[in-house]
């Protein structure tokens, strides 16, 4: 198991902060994973076909666009793929290694380095880089013509995508620790919405003033540790509603067109969500894997059979919910009442990223940059 990072300071003097398990993850570092059982095989599952990337060492964010997939991996290698068959569509390379990435609109993708440089590239070949202020670890958004960055000291930026020209920048205060991994920002119909510390914030994409701010948790605790509460990434998405979570807080939705906060409940995970209409999905910091009702909050259902096995962000596909863990299975639990269909495994490392739907595929990739796409009956 490896353990959630955060850190500590601001701007360029921020500061890499390794905490013990049972202080980032809710894991104590002597409790064993859950065994696994035999495999009931209830779901029909196949591998379709397995690709191979450079380790992946930072919080990498896989990017559909309809039947292609866009990823990276640690040394800087970008990559296009179609994500029905594995193939490669296009390669490219920043040139440096890679904080965090991939964003993608179809025709420009975005990462950021380890050396606080954006890179913009269209079929494998680098448009523009920009020098930017502070490291980041949530993928650049590629929206509307613009490329939008949300930094490690809570800033948020806006690039012009045909030539990198910074457009604004929205600075605010925030707490003395962050989180080493996906935060929050995506586009809702004409608004930003960003993850800033424990609120959910909606911004005016042309000039990021601010529309809009929706509190899921409060920082709360007698130190820094305790009092970091902000929101992770994947969320889950269903129209207007945007369900996040807060690390180690709690997990709530907002009408991203009001900015109202429709619920929040309290709970303790470190990965982000998923769901659908009907229910919000997550993993706790022991390996439960919860239901939420979505329209209220209220607890449908929780399986406790992949207890401390390290598990990623959940996918709703099918009747199941995927989940990758520590030692490379991907489990598939009924979306009705968590029970275990079945499982697949990977090439035996840590699912690093949260399984996504692409070309009727459910891709992983793992800590050694095995690129696994299952097709689920």
């Amino acid at each position: 198991m490896f353990c959630r990072r955060v850190l500590k300071g601001r701007w360029l003097s921020l500061l890499v902060v390794a905490l013990a398990l049972a202080g980032c993850s809710g894991t104590p570092q002597k409790i064993k994973p859950t065994e696994l059982g035999p495999n009931p095989g209830l779901l029909g599952v196949r591998l379709a076909w397995s690709a191979q990337i450079g380790t992946v060492d930072f919080p990498l964010d896989i990017k559909v666009n309809g039947e292609q997939i866009t990823l990276a991996d640690g040394d800087g290698a970008v990559a296009q793929l179609d994500a029905r068959t594995g193939a490669a569509i296009w390669r490219g390379n920043a040139q440096s290694p890679v904080g965090a990435g991939v964003g993608n609109d179809g025709r420009l993708a975005a990462v950021l380095t380890r050396g606080n440089e954006l890179v913009a590239m269209a079929s494998g070949r680098e448009l523009w880089r920009q020098q930017v202020s502070a490291q980041g670890f949530t993928a650049p958004l590629v929206a509307g013509g613009r490329v939008f960055l949300l930094t490690a000291d809570r800033g948020v930026s806006a690039f012009d995508a045909a030539t990198g020209r910074k457009l604004w920048s929205q600075q605010r205060p925030g707490d003395a620790l962050v989180l080493r991994q996906s935060g929050v920002l995506l586009a809702v119909n004409d608004t930003l919405v960003v993850g800033l510390g424990g609120r959910l914030t909606g911004l005016n994409p042309a000039n990021g003033s601010i529309r809009w701010e929706a509190p899921l948790a409060s920082p709360r605790g007698t130190n820094d540790v305790e009092r970091l509460v902000d929101l992770v990434g994947p969320v889950s998405r269903d129209g207007d509603v945007v369900c996040a979570r807060a690390f180690q807080a709690a997990v709530g939705c907002v009408n991203a067109a009001r900015g109202s906060l429709m619920w929040t409940r309290s709970a303790s995970g470190a990965v982000g969500l998923h769901g659908d209409s009907r229910s919000v999905f997550g993993v706790e910091g022991d390996g439960r894997v919860l239901a939420w009702r979505r329209s209220d909050g209220q607890p449908a259902w929780t399986s406790d059979q992949l207890r401390y096995r390290d598990l990623s962000a959940p996918l709703a596909v099918g009747r199941a919910v995927a989940v990758g863990d520590g030692a490379g299975w991907v489990h598939w639990l009924s979306r009705e009442d968590g029970a275990l269909l079945t499982r697949m495994p990977t090439d035996g490392s840590a699912v690093v990223s949260a399984p996504v739907l692409a070309g009727g595929t459910v891709v992983v990739v793992t800590r050694r940059g095995g690129v696994f796409g299952f097709r689920p009956d």
